[in-house]
């Protein structure tokens, strides 16, 4: 699918070094269906950058394939400098499901002892992940006993041990408080202050404002790639949830004239 000439100038120049995720027309197939066309993508390292869409857009498919676990039909993404899913990266890259990933007939922290053992992570990463995640008073439960927004919690913490480069959080926040949900914002920023790359999907609109940029996807396409302040400047508008909607009006009455 060939770009408009808007979208094409509006990709970001970023030098290989300062890249974190770098994707040059990727395209993914899942069954019959093309989920990404000749997608172009670029992240830049130590930012948080919100991956924004509805459900279906695209989101979790870009994740999956920038930790290496989406088969790509063509096109090429590197991850810190690696094509995605080398090796070397295994250690380099934390990665949140939606769909929680640990053990439920085990504890909070045997999970969290067994994944930093397998992931060659201090052992005091134990403590302080859960503590990252507010799960100190939890720590000697049973997952199996704990409400889905903690065992998601505990899904978190298991990606943050290691301190890896690269977060990949498809999704971090759903089922949680709004202050929970506020801390774990706080908690990313901090995290991108100290070197760390985040990319956080989410369908909450309302979150956008806490990213330093913006990836906003619909149906497989990248809308735009923009810092908030940059895309309420290009679609005249003063929120997320609007200025989406109008990028959707454009790519429609394009569309037709086409």
């Amino acid at each position: 699918m060939m770009k408009s000439t808007e979208e094409v100038t509006r990709l970001p120049r970023v030098d290989v070094e300062s890249a974190a995720i770098r994707a040059e027309g990727l395209r993914v197939v899942r069954g019959n269906r093309v989920v990404l066309d000749d997608f172009d993508l670029t992240v830049r390292r130590g930012t948080v950058t919100g991956l924004l869409g509805p459900n279906g857009s695209g989101k979790t498919t870009l994740m999956r394939a920038v930790v290496g676990v989406q088969k790509v039909a063509g096109g090429r993404i590197e991850v810190l400098g690696r094509p995605a899913g080398s090796a070397e990266l295994r250690y380099r890259i934390g990665y949140f499901t939606q769909s929680p990933s640990v053990y439920r007939d085990i504890t909070v922290r045997q999970n969290l002892q067994y994944f930093a053992a397998v992931l060659g992570a201090p052992r005091s990463d134990v403590d302080r992940t859960i503590e990252q995640v507010d799960l100190g008073s939890h720590a000697d439960d049973l997952v199996s006993r704990l409400s889905g927004g903690e065992t998601s919690r505990v899904s978190l913490a298991v990606a943050l041990l290691g301190e890896p480069e690269l977060l990949v959080l498809d999704e971090p926040t759903v089922g949680l408080d709004p202050v929970l949900r506020r801390d774990l914002w706080t908690l990313f920023r901090e995290l991108a202050d100290a070197g760390a790359t985040l990319l956080v999907s989410s369908h909450v609109m309302d979150e956008a404002e806490r990213c330093q940029r913006l990836l906003l996807l619909r149906e497989g396409r990248l809308l735009a790639d923009d810092t908030v302040p940059e895309l309420y400047a290009r679609t005249d508008t003063s929120g997320t949830e609007e200025a989406f909607l109008h990028l959707i009006d454009r790519e429609t009455h394009r569309e037709v004239a086409q």
